[in-house]
């Protein structure tokens, strides 16, 4: 086959619409890839030889303490301040009600001396009772995993590996409840580090903070088995180390996010599509990615053995995507790949023979064989979205009705009269200062909703500026009507961006909220999605992934899926534990 420059490619397959890709149904059906912001975290991490160490280790033979983990960068460096806590079991919650927790975290801008450990250890443990300061650049806590946690130590303790089975249905260790940044509860505004490099993606304070958390986790059950039993404790054989993940439960708090920063959605969607557009313009393959897109679908296939859920709805999903990557295989095999524009080729298939999940999760293995012209694309994530948020009143109401037809069609369909499409209301909690959904028949409150609900607004803003004269300007319309300035704003960005909306009904009574939290997880870089309701869901994070002290030997960039099952004997054996280790 010619050989193709990647770099060299220009998109000549199109975007996908905005009529597919930001509807609910899609946009729960996402999968980590290449640009996920974990993604892009560890490979910023490798390529500039981060270093790591773990200047502090105060924990005693019960795993109570305090620990410091530091990530030292070309410029900078960050700790991980990490306190483990005697917990009462009865009070282990994944409700963001609780109070307590197993472990609380901060991730510190610099290394914190005597001082900033002691200020930390009187409000980090509290977490939203506590205060942080301009020092702290993220906030979490964790919980350890009753069905693993103990198993893990026991088994260690005893001169034993866990049970590889248990690790795989399993996951993680601890489980995070919360991972706090950008201002929240004292810390630092994104505003103030977000012209350093390494903050320049999404969310890569927060994604370092959970990295370095998982070190601390797996440290801390080697510790505990060592102090059990000195004489028999081993650690974990590095190759099932790394199958350990962090945990992570995940509410309502997400999702409004996605509709307050609306031009932050079209970068992110567009940076995903804009590499698939490219990679389907591919006018033909090289024999070694041919040969690594076979290995990742039969990786794929592991990865959905080893996805456990207890909700009867994604257990269907993940059956019928086993069938899909079943398919995928077979046509891979019979079929093979076409010699112009395979990746198109294959793509069309998988949108016309698999469901959502499957031709989803076709796209990101599609984006990982052809990494050279997909992870430039990262680059396009850091935007200021402040001037988009400027209204144009100059613009005439006949223009914007015209705005309005083109780009919000599928708002104009629905019937918001109907109780069933204005069922629910998001309103702020006071308590815990969350997101939350009410029902509009049922709950007190709706006076408090979030200006979120946009089909049904930009319908109201319609509907009143057909009453006007279509050559006016907006600028008259909205000193009478100032209640619609929000609505103007979001059709006006929905103009320039075609990526910005949600293109559904999130306050509909049939809104499945877990559509939007695994949309926003799955550019994270989360896998194994578990929903325990229709409003929040378990996930794992960085499970795969090397360790901070394997970065500088190991590929950072390979565990996007399971590796396959290494044959004989290897990873089955065992080391001792040295009393400094």
């Amino acid at each position: 086959m010619p050989m193709v420059d990647p770099v060299a490619n220009s998109a000549v397959v199109g975007l996908r619409a905005p009529d597919d890709v930001m509807r609910l149904a899609c946009m729960g059906a996402n999968h980590q890839n290449r640009l996920s912001f974990m993604r892009v975290l560890l490979r910023r991490l490798k390529r500039e030889n981060w270093r790591f160490d773990r200047p502090r280790w105060d924990m005693d033979r019960d795993g109570f303490g305090v620990a410091v983990y530091a990530a030292r960068g070309p410029v900078r460096t960050y700790s991980l301040v990490a306190f483990s806590h005697d917990l009462d079991p009865d009070r282990r919650t994944d409700r963001v009600i609780a109070t307590a927790w197993d472990a609380t975290f901060a991730l510190f801008d610099g290394e914190p001396d005597l001082a900033d450990i002691e200020r930390l250890m009187a409000n980090v443990p509290q977490q939203e009772a506590g205060r942080l300061g301009p020092s702290e650049l993220a906030m979490s806590r964790a919980n350890r995993s009753v069905r693993l946690f103990d198993h893990v130590v026991e088994s260690l303790a005893s001169g034993r590996q866990p049970d590889s089975a248990r690790v795989a249905e399993v996951g993680y260790l601890m489980r995070t409840t919360a991972v706090y940044g950008s201002g929240k509860f004292g810390a630092a505004d994104y505003e103030a580090i977000s012209d350093r490099p390494e903050f320049s993606a999404p969310f890569q304070a927060e994604m370092l903070s959970v990295y370095l958390t998982r070190d601390f986790i797996l440290d801390l059950v080697e510790h505990m088995a060592r102090s059990r039993s000195p004489r028999t404790a081993v650690a974990i054989e590095p190759t099932l180390r790394r199958r350990f993940g962090v945990g992570n439960s995940t509410g309502l708090g997400l999702a409004p996010y996605l509709a307050h920063h609306p031009v932050l959605l079209h970068h992110w969607t567009l940076a995903r599509e804009t590499a698939l557009a490219r990679v389907r313009s591919l006018v033909a393959t090289q024999t070694v990615e041919n040969t690594r897109f076979g290995e990742l679908v039969a990786r794929a296939q592991l990865g959905v053995d080893e996805w456990v859920t207890e909700d009867a709805a994604q257990g269907q999903r993940n059956r019928q995507l086993a069938q899909d990557l079943a398919a995928l295989a077979s046509h891979l095999q019979v079929v093979g790949l076409s010699e112009s524009r395979p990746w198109d080729e294959l793509y069309r298939w998988a949108d016309s023979n698999l469901s959502l999940d499957g031709r989803e999760l076709v796209v990101s293995l599609l984006l990982e064989v052809n990494k050279r012209i997909v992870d430039p694309s990262e680059a396009t994530y850091c935007i200021d979205e402040s001037p988009h948020f400027r209204i144009d009143g100059l613009m005439s109401i006949g223009s914007m009705l015209a705005a309005i037809e083109r780009d919000y069609a599928w708002a104009l369909a629905i019937d918001f009269a109907d109780r069933d499409e204005n069922a629910r209301f998001w309103y702020v909690s006071q308590e815990k200062l969350e997101p939350r959904l009410g029902e509009r028949e049922i709950e007190p409150g709706a006076e408090l909703e979030l200006p979120i609900a946009v089909g049904r607004d930009i319908r109201r803003l319609f509907d009143a500026l057909k009453r006007e004269d279509a050559g006016n300007t907006l600028a008259s319309f909205l000193l009478v009507h100032p209640e619609h300035r929000h609505a103007v704003r979001r059709a006006q960005i929905a103009a320039r961006f075609a990526y910005a909306e949600v293109r559904d009904n999130i306050i509909s009574a049939r809104l499945y909220a877990v559509d939007l939290l695994r949309f926003k997880l799955a550019f994270f870089g989360a896998s194994r999605f578990d929903p325990r309701s229709d409003r929040w869901l378990r996930i794992t994070m960085f499970k795969d992934a090397p360790f901070a002290s394997e970065l500088a030997s190991e590929p950072a960039d390979d565990w996007f899926l399971p590796p396959l099952p290494q044959r004989g004997p290897a990873g089955s054996s065992c080391r001792k534990v040295s009393p400094g280790d």
